[in-house]
């Protein structure tokens, strides 16, 4: 794992990933601090790793544990400069927070992978996306943003090797207001700006030892067998 430097001024981004530094944009990301400060306290020890859009603040926790990183347009730049694979040991962190910086469909399959091969077992990856079905989709029209629904990624989750039978859905952000975002889970949720996956890297379970064999002791046996082999060995 690379040492921590001094977060660099990201590049300019001016593709899709601009519209999450407008209004509407900003309107999304505010409610998101919360669900991220909540992942990272159930790894207190375990340094982390944040990919976030542009426009979009970084969670702040105190510690120097995290390496944060923004998307351009061929990598990440932040904490370090980089295109895939990061530049991370495998298993080397206990969080990977991917907030919208593959919403404009930037590698997605190769991203998740190098977040499943950096991730310990049992860390958790955290990934926030657009809604397709929300009325909040009219805000990003025509910005060449890509809004999967859930499905699509937990086909690629399941496709690098996240185990999807784990995964939890909320529902974020506004429904049209840009003022109004909240976070749920009910019907109505469904219909708001954003969503979030959060799934934990399974551990691989241990080759169990090979059983013993259940011996039984039976009444006299030993002594009938010692009696056969004396009885053999005297045989002229």
């Amino acid at each position: 794992m690379p040492a921590h430097l001094p977060h660099r001024q990201h590049e300019t981004v001016s593709g899709p990933l601009a519209w999450f530094g407008s209004e509407a944009g900003q309107g999304l990301l505010a409610v998101q601090e919360t669900a991220m400060a909540r992942v990272l306290a159930s790894q207190p020890a375990a340094p982390w790793v944040w990919l976030g859009t542009h426009g979009a603040a970084p969670p702040d926790i105190p510690g120097g544990r995290g390496v944060l990183l923004h998307r351009n347009v061929a990598g990440f730049d932040g904490a370090v400069r980089c295109a895939l694979p990061l530049p991370f040991a495998s298993e080397a962190m206990g969080a990977v927070l991917v907030q919208h910086a593959l919403d404009d469909g930037f590698a997605i399959d190769d991203v998740l992978d190098e977040c499943g091969r950096i991730l310990m077992p049992g860390g958790t990856l955290w990934l926030a996306a657009l809604n397709p079905w929300s009325p909040y989709r009219a805000r990003w029209a025509r910005s060449g943003l890509h809004a999967r629904d859930p499905g699509g990624w937990q086909s690629s989750l399941r496709r690098t090797g996240f185990a999807v039978d784990t995964v939890s859905l909320q529902w974020f952000g506004p429904h049209w207001r840009v003022a109004h975002g909240d976070v749920g889970v009910g019907a109505a949720d469904r219909l708001r700006a954003g969503i979030a996956l959060t799934v934990n890297k399974r551990v691989h379970a241990l080759i169990p030892p090979k059983p013993l064999r259940n011996l039984r002791w039976q009444a006299g046996s030993t002594r009938s067998h010692l009696a056969r082999r004396g009885t053999a060995i005297m045989k002229p």
